[in-house]
Formats: C-alpha cells, structure tokens, sequence
C-alpha cells in the first residue's frame, strides 16, 4: 500500500513535526529528522505521489479537521458496528432472543414488586404495559451506556496503532444497542395486541423519545468513555449506577406519584422525560407528559453533550498512551 506523504507547516511557531505524530506511533527519528518547515516528504511511498495522498497539518484547525473526519471514516463506523453486531450474541443459544428475554424478566419482577406488593397506580392501564412502556428506553440507555462506556478500553489495540477520530468508537457502541431497542419495540407491539390496547395519534412522535432517548444514551457514554481510560474504577462504578438508576427512574412506577414540588428537580435526571414521553405517546390517558420536566431533561441532555464531546476531545490526544 503506498503511504501517504506529510507536508509540514509553514508556521514557524512549530517546528518540525514528528510524521510519527499523525499515526500516533513511536516517532522513528531516522525518518522525520529531516522534515523541515515547508518541506514534503514521502514514506516509502514512489515519487508518483498525487496531491490527493497528502495530509497537511495547519495550525488552529484541527477542531474543524476533526468533524469532517468524522465523515470520511464513517466506513470504519459501520464496520466497527457491524463487527460488534456479529459477535454480540456469538456462540448463545437464545441469540437476539436475549434482547426481549431480559427486558420481559424485569418486567415481571417490577410488575410483582411495585404492582402487586406496592400496589401502586398505574395510571388506568395493565401494569405490565406501564412497565415495559418504562423499560423499553431504560434497557437502551443502560446497554448503551455500559457499551459506550467500556468500548476505548475494549479496543484499545485499534487506538493504540492507528490514527482516526475516537468518538467513533463509543458512537458504534451505542447504535448496537439501537438493534436491541428496536427488537424490544417489536415485543411491545405484541404486548399491545396481548393486552388489546390501541394507542392514540400520539405514537406517532414517538420516534422523537427514541432520539431524546438516543442523545441521553450517547451524551452519558461519551463522558464514561473518556473517563474510563484514564480512571478504571470507572468500570465498577458504571454497573452499580445502572442497577441503582433503575430504581430511581420511573421504570416500575408512575412518575406522578413523586411530589409536585420535587418534580421538576426529579426531571434533572434526563430518562425521566423519556419515559414519561414514552409511556405518553404508546399509553395516552392519563399519562400525560410533565412539560417542564420534559424540558428540563432536554436541556440535561444537550448539556452533557456537549460538555461531554469537550472533554472527549481535550482528553482524547492522551488516550494512545494511558490506555
């Protein structure tokens, strides 16, 4: 395969720059002593070069570079993906039948528990379907966040050999977890035809809950991610979260019976205006959306995104060494 040249910067604030650098391997100094200011070279590559197989560094636009390579390795994130999607139920019995087994498990421990034993509301409709209403986007979040938040460490030999913007790596981890919400979604259909229930127009904006839920999931994981590398208790801490998270989310239970003056501190937690979306737009009734919270979620999401893709970023040039 013929190597790509590097054309160093013509800015003189720096220097030489170890071709090393771009590939994010040990800088073999025989090889780049020698690239100066302004000067092409090639690595091993024949003199028939094309302009197209450059890789030129400018100084203050590595952030814009950044994104628009996103785009150009976005075959590495379906590849990465797809290899994930293949192996995760390799070598199970039950396969994909996992992605409906231990949502309906929870289910019928959450229907026993708060149903049965708490006796309480459920909002006019079968309290199986109040709970799997919950459980659909609380099972994605959790996949997706205990993924996500494991994946650089998990390739950690991809990152340490070559060069391609790391958010790709959390950002397949949670589309694998997609699959298993849209297979769960079939099963809630089932539930629905079971039950005799017909949702109202309502479903129909149900797509833009998975997309809240969808953000949430990737905002969370993109902080853990970063976090992991660098602090590996990271890993303990995650799964008990997610145990403790179902309890405090309004899975197993109707958000209403939180008191009104805690409310909308209770929607800081950005699953709250998913699940209360979710159950809103499959169940109507009396399951009306808490718009302050729903907002109050929203504007958590967007928050930890974004200061969650800032801290990726700023950590993100350490993880080939610490990782």
């Amino acid at each position: 395969m013929r190597a790509k040249q590097v054309r160093a910067p013509t800015n003189a604030r720096e220097g030489r720059v170890p071709v090393g650098l771009l590939l994010n391997q040990p800088v073999d100094q025989r090889r780049t002593a020698g690239v100066r200011l302004g000067e092409v070279r090639s690595i091993d590559a024949p003199a028939t070069a094309t302009a197209a197989d450059e890789v030129v560094i400018v100084a203050g636009q590595t952030g814009r570079r950044y994104f628009q390579d996103l785009w150009r390795y976005r075959e590495l994130f379906l590849f990465l993906a797809w290899r994930d999607l293949l192996v995760r139920y390799k070598q199970t019995v039950v396969g994909v039948g996992w992605s409906v087994i231990r949502p309906l498990l929870t289910m019928l421990i959450l229907t026993l528990v708060f149903g049965r034993l708490g006796k309480m509301p459920s909002g006019g409709v079968p309290y199986p379907l109040l709970v799997f209403c919950g459980l659909l986007p609380w099972t994605f979040f959790a996949t997706a966040l205990s993924e996500s938040g494991n994946s650089l460490v998990a390739n950690s030999n991809l990152i340490s050999k070559v060069y391609f913007p790391r958010l790709i790596v959390p950002a397949s981890s949670v589309i694998i977890s997609l699959a298993d919400f849209l297979i769960s979604l079939g099963f809630l259909f089932v539930l629905l035809v079971w039950y005799r229930f017909v949702p109202g127009w309502t479903l129909a904006v149900l797509p833009l809950f998975a997309l809240l839920a969808f953000v949430a999931a990737f905002a969370v994981g993109v902080w853990v991610s970063a976090l992991t590398v660098r602090y590996r208790d990271f890993r303990f801490i995650v799964p008990f979260a997610v145990q403790f998270g179902l309890y405090i989310s309004p899975v197993g239970f109707f958000s209403k019976v939180v008191p009104p003056q805690w409310r909308l501190l209770y929607s800081l937690n950005p699953m709250v205006g998913v699940i209360d979306g979710f159950r809103w737009s499959v169940l109507g009734g009396q399951h009306t959306v808490y718009w302050p919270g729903l907002a109050a979620s929203i504007v958590t999401s967007l928050l930890m995104l974004v200061t969650g893709i800032r801290y990726f970023r700023r950590t993100e040039r350490t993880f080939a060494d610490v990782i």
